[in-house]
């Protein structure tokens, strides 16, 4: 009898955490956003702008995609992808105590990351920002990119 109860009761420690994760809403998430935004500007202050003016390159042309455009859009991409792989969350999330989550409990991969940070935050972005919108009205407060990459930020405990 002892055996058969084992066997039908789920884990207790992947029913609390079930339980207990606290997924984070579109305001923390959008302050959080906001000191990322603050962190890559200013790394692009100190590294990109700095390069452009040293090496005398044009940071306006060609018109279509400046130099500086691509330089910079490689910085603010870089962080959150490394940062969102490394430490599964940015310097923003830190402050507020989020992180990145695998909704299947898993270690974030590199695809994971790639496809979340790169692809799927481009398009979050690419159509007006409702992408991020998506947080307030999802059941476990995901945008457009986690939901591709199934992943969600939850409080770290």
């Amino acid at each position: 009898m002892e055996e058969t109860m084992s066997m039908t009761a789920p884990p207790a420690s992947v029913d609390t955490e079930a339980r207990h994760a606290r997924y984070a809403g579109f305001w923390m998430r959008f302050w959080a956003y906001l000191v990322d935004v603050i962190v890559v500007a200013s790394l692009n202050g100190i590294l990109i702008t700095p390069l452009i003016r040293g090496f005398d390159l044009p940071a306006t042309e060609p018109a279509i995609l400046p130099l500086q455009a691509i330089l910079t859009g490689i910085v603010y991409y870089m962080y959150f992808i490394l940062m969102t792989k490394f430490l599964s969350q940015t310097l923003g999330k830190m402050l507020f105590g989020l992180k990145v989550a695998s909704l299947n409990k898993t270690k974030l991969t590199w695809g994971t990351v790639i496809f979340r940070e790169g692809i799927g935050r481009f398009i979050s972005k690419t159509i007006l920002f409702v992408g991020f919108l998506v947080v307030a009205f999802t059941k476990k407060k995901q945008g457009i990119h986690d939901l591709f990459a199934e992943t969600t930020v939850v409080h770290e405990k």
